[in-house]
């Protein structure tokens, strides 16, 4: 079995509750939090201001993304490749594939839109079997991670992804808003062999005035790929010698 640490961030473009744009504070919350894989939500992407370059250098991790301006990006200390963005629109998934351990992991880094019809279209385009989560490998472990959009009381969307399950999550798992947290907007699905061991929201003031989310983290445990024959006992006996 083998663990990865990895963490859901919107972080609003660093632009926190008290109005102000601050990447350190951003920084501070995930280093404190020390994840080997972050998914950022809502980062700013332009030449002068790449947010994602920006944290990555200091975090000392490798940075993938955004396509945009408000798009989605990864930190990673493990090595990410097979990088591609599933048009929703409306919203945005950055996808990518980690190898741990020998093991190959699809991620979905998703943000949705609020409004529940555009949302719902975009769950359907998400799971198209052409180049969504329907074509990865039914073998490999699957997981989507993000910011989903919606409020205290919207469905859940299970009908939808029969094949996923819905990650353990804290008992309290609101993260929006993050100054008076009342939605579960930041969640994770699973699907395969993957299992949540621990799972902790951040909720200390910096996390609190630094973004409109807090940051949810997921310890993950990963199934070992190697299979072992399981033979029955050994009989113990004299050697005998073959004739010829």
């Amino acid at each position: 079995m083998y663990t990865i640490r990895i963490m859901t961030y919107n972080i609003h473009g660093c632009r926190g509750t008290d109005g102000r744009t601050d990447p350190a504070r951003i920084l501070e919350v995930i280093s404190r939090a020390g994840p080997d894989m972050v998914a950022l939500q809502e980062v700013a992407g332009s030449l002068d201001n790449d947010q994602a370059a920006w944290l990555g250098q200091r975090l000392a991790m490798n940075y993938y993304g955004p396509d945009s301006p408000g798009g989605n990006a990864f930190l990673s200390y493990y090595p990410m490749r097979a990088m591609r963005y599933l048009d929703l629109e409306g919203g945005s998934c950055l996808c990518a594939d980690i190898n741990i351990a020998g093991r190959c992991l699809h991620i979905f880094n998703i943000r949705l839109h609020e409004h529940f019809r555009q949302r719902r279209r975009q769950w359907v385009r998400l799971f198209d079997p052409q180049d969504g989560v329907g074509s990865h490998s039914t073998g490999c472990p699957v997981m989507l991670l993000g910011d989903f959009g919606d409020g205290p009381w919207s469905l859940r969307h299970g009908s939808i992804a029969p094949a996923l399950r819905l990650a353990k999550s804290p008992f309290w798992s609101s993260t929006f808003p993050s100054w008076l947290p009342l939605c579960s907007r930041d969640r994770a699905y699973l699907g395969g062999q993957l299992r949540i061991v621990d799972s902790r929201i951040y909720r200390y003031a910096t996390a609190r005035r630094a973004s409109t989310h807090l940051p949810l983290l997921f310890t993950v445990r990963v199934a070992d790929p190697r299979n072992y024959l399981q033979a029955k006992g050994v009989k113990h006996g004299r050697m005998e010698i073959a004739p010829g």
